[in-house]
C-alpha cells in the first residue's frame, strides 16, 4: 500500500535529491521529509555551524540519530544529505526500511553545490569572527 511507502533518496551535494523528493512525494500524495532541514530545526542551528562546534563525527552523530527517527515513519519521501550514507549504520537502516534511490550528479553539479556550500561557511566564519 503505498501510504506505508518509505522512499529514502541518497547521493552527493547538488544530485537533486530535495527537488526530485519533494516532486516525487507530491505524485505519489506522501510526506516529504529532508533529513539536513530536520537537523538544523531540531537543533536550532544551521549545518555548518554545527560542523564548526561539534566536527564532523557530531554533525554525523546527530544525522544518524535523524535517519533513524525519521526512516521508522510510514508514508515518506526522505532526502538525505550528501554524506548520510557513508556510515554503515545508515546505510544499514535505510535500507532495511525503506526503498533507497540514489540520485548521481555530474561533476559541475557537484562543484556548483560545493560553491554554494563554501560560501555558506564564509559567511558563518565572517559573523563569528
Amino acid at each position: 500500500m503505498i501510504s506505508s511507502a518509505r522512499v529514502f533518496l541518497v547521493g552527493t551535494m547538488g544530485a537533486g535529491k530535495s527537488t526530485v523528493g519533494r516532486a516525487l512525494a507530491e505524485m505519489l500524495g506522501l510526506e516529504f521529509v529532508d533529513s539536513d532541514a530536520e537537523i538544523e530545526q531540531r537543533t536550532g542551528a544551521d549545518i555548518p555551524w554545527i560542523f564548526e562546534i561539534e566536527g564532523e563525527s557530531g554533525f554525523r552523530d546527530r544525522e544518524a540519530k535523524v535517519l533513524a527517527d525519521i526512516s521508522s515513519r510510514d508514508g515518506i519521501v526522505m532526502a538525505t544529505g550528501g554524506g548520510a550514507i557513508v556510515r554503515d549504520e545508515n546505510r544499514r537502516t535505510l535500507s532495511e526500511r525503506g526503498f533507497v534511490v540514489y540520485l548521481e550528479a555530474t561533476l559541475r553539479e557537484q562543484v556548483h553545490w560545493q560553491r554554494q556550500f563554501l560560501v555558506a561557511f564564509l559567511e558563518l566564519l565572517n559573523r563569528i569572527l
